[in-house]
C-alpha cells in the first residue's frame, strides 16, 4: 500500500529521508521517480543523515555514483548514491558501475532509475516526488515493490 505526504519545505523532504532511513538495510535499493527540482536530492541527503553517512551529499549527475562511507557510530550504513539521468537507459553503463556488488553491503539510493535498475533486486522502494509549480512545496509518495 502507497504512502504519501505533503512537503511543505525542503527540511521536511530531508526529515522524510531521516524518518526512511530508519527502515532500511543494507541490501536495499532505493528507485527516486520525479521531475528536475522535485526534491530526489534532498530525500536522498535525508537518507544520509538518517544512515549516518560520512560526507557531503550531492548530486552525483556529472560522476554518476557517489559512494558515501559509513559513519563511525554502531550501525551506520554506507550508501551509493547514483544519478542515472545520463545513462539514458543504456545497460551496459549501468553494469559498468557494479550496483550488484555495493548491493550487499550498501543501501544504493538511483535518482531517475524508474524502468532502469529494479532488476538488480528482488524488491525496490520506489518513491515518487511532485513539486507543485511556483512552490517549494513537494508531494511524496512511496511503496516497497516486490518482483515476482
Amino acid at each position: 500500500m502507497a504512502e504519501q505526504r505533503i512537503l511543505p519545505t525542503v527540511e521536511d523532504t530531508e526529515a522524510l529521508g531521516r524518518e526512511l532511513a530508519a527502515e532500511l538495510r543494507a541490501g536495499d535499493l532505493i528507485v527516486l521517480d520525479g521531475p528536475l527540482g522535485a526534491g530526489k536530492t534532498a530525500l536522498t541527503r535525508g537518507i544520509a543523515a538518517g544512515l549516518g553517512v560520512q560526507g557531503r551529499v550531492s548530486s552525483p549527475t556529472f560522476i554518476i555514483a557517489r559512494q558515501h562511507r559509513a559513519g563511525t557510530h554502531p550501525g551506520a550504513i554506507p550508501l551509493v548514491h547514483v544519478d542515472a539521468y545520463r545513462l539514458g537507459g543504456h545497460l551496459d553503463e549501468l553494469d559498468a558501475l557494479d550496483l550488484d556488488t555495493d548491493l550487499d553491503e550498501a543501501v544504493v539510493v538511483v535518482e531517475w532509475g524508474l524502468g532502469v535498475v529494479e532488476h538488480l533486486t528482488d524488491r525496490h522502494l520506489r518513491i515518487h516526488l511532485h513539486r507543485e509549480p511556483d512552490s517549494d512545496t513537494r508531494t511524496a509518495t512511496w511503496e516497497w515493490i516486490a518482483h515476482t
